[in-house]
């Protein structure tokens, strides 16, 4: 399913921001401190894509 992929997409993508030094946003005046950490923004887009295949796919608990 196509929201199945793009959640499973969105997770890698927020894993690997565990290896970026974060150039913007709060973050960035961690500097070299952000390694290690998985950007919020990312965890947060992983988190709406769930909801979204939830909804869609009319598994949501109401």
């Amino acid at each position: 399913h196509i929201w199945s992929s793009a959640c499973e997409a969105g997770e890698l993508g927020a894993k690997a921001t565990q290896s970026m030094i974060a150039l913007r946003g709060r973050a960035a005046r961690l500097g070299e401190r952000s390694l290690g950490h998985i950007d919020p923004g990312a965890a947060s887009a992983v988190v709406i894509l769930k909801a979204m295949r939830e909804t869609f796919d009319g598994t949501a608990s109401r």
